[in-house]
């Protein structure tokens, strides 16, 4: 079977400076064995399978896989950020029309997603957490001590989880987080420091997540990005919009880009490019 198929990458404006993303255009009909062994195969962070939607609300449906996780076939994920703003990037440039003229409805097993075009590329709403507020003592020396610092260095600490388990630590500056080098870390962890007053972005963030025993960096996470953005808008630590830049260790030129609505809607936004198009056969 020959799919379309797209390799986008994702909160960059620069091809090969963001998040890549491989995208099967034509995923109906796909059997999911087929859609883990190209996930598997493809080897990035994640794939995404286009479908018909099942709800009559929604534009497209998704499904997103990652290689990594506990199955070794490799793990359905049920919302993911930078492979929401690649997925519509790609299904907007294979021609699908919305709806509605200004909004593209997502459907992902989290529910539905609402997409919006921006001056910053498409940007989705910030799904809810699941679990918010501030860290226990020991879970913040134990954060402190797989990033090789002293505990003194965080400022402040909380829970900002949307799904994958974002713990989340404020450093003083982004200098202090461009110089972690970590161990290995044991949870799903984000760091986030003010950039100098005058800087085009507001905040330096990384991500680091355990994989197959080993410490892995994500070039840029928009799942992480959603959740920093509600608590550091929620805490008065930063005004909206700003833009935060990620994947600066890892010699990517991540940018995200971050607005809140009247009613407290917080956006998360992003350029999206096309670095490969084709088919793929599954």
């Amino acid at each position: 079977m020959k799919r379309r198929f797209m390799q986008v990458d994702v909160f960059t404006e620069t091809p090969y400076h963001g998040n890549a993303l491989a995208v099967v255009v034509d995923g109906a009909g796909v059997p999911e064995q087929a859609m883990r062994a190209l996930t598997r195969w493809t080897n990035l962070s994640e794939t995404a399978f286009l479908l018909p939607p099942s709800d009559p609300r929604a534009d497209y449906r998704v499904r997103i896989f990652t290689p990594s996780g506990a199955d070794p076939m490799g793990t359905e994920l049920p919302f993911a950020g930078h492979p929401t703003i690649g997925s519509c990037h790609a299904w907007l440039e294979a021609g699908g029309q919305p709806r509605r003229p200004d909004v593209v409805v997502q459907e992902c097993p989290a529910g539905l997603v609402s997409l919006r075009r921006t001056g910053g590329g498409l940007a989705f709403a910030a799904p809810p957490l699941v679990r918010s507020g501030p860290v226990a003592p020991d879970l913040v020396r134990h954060v402190a001590d797989v990033l090789r610092i002293d505990v003194t260095r965080i400022i402040d600490s909380a829970w900002v989880d949307n799904g994958p388990g974002w713990v989340a630590v404020l450093l003083g500056s982004a200098d202090e987080v461009l110089a972690l080098r970590p161990g290995f870390v044991d949870i799903d962890l984000g760091v986030v420091g003010p950039c100098p007053p005058g800087s085009p972005e507001a905040f330096e963030v990384r991500a680091f997540l355990p994989q197959n025993g080993a410490t892995l960096e994500d070039p840029v996470t928009g799942s992480l990005n959603a959740s920093l953005a509600g608590w550091l808008l929620g805490t008065g630590r930063a005004q909206s919009p700003y833009i935060a830049r990620q994947g600066t260790a890892l010699a990517r030129q991540g940018r995200v880009h971050i607005s809140q609505d009247a009613d407290g809607t917080v956006w998360v936004g992003g350029h999206a490019i096309t670095c490969i198009s084709g088919q793929v056969d599954m």
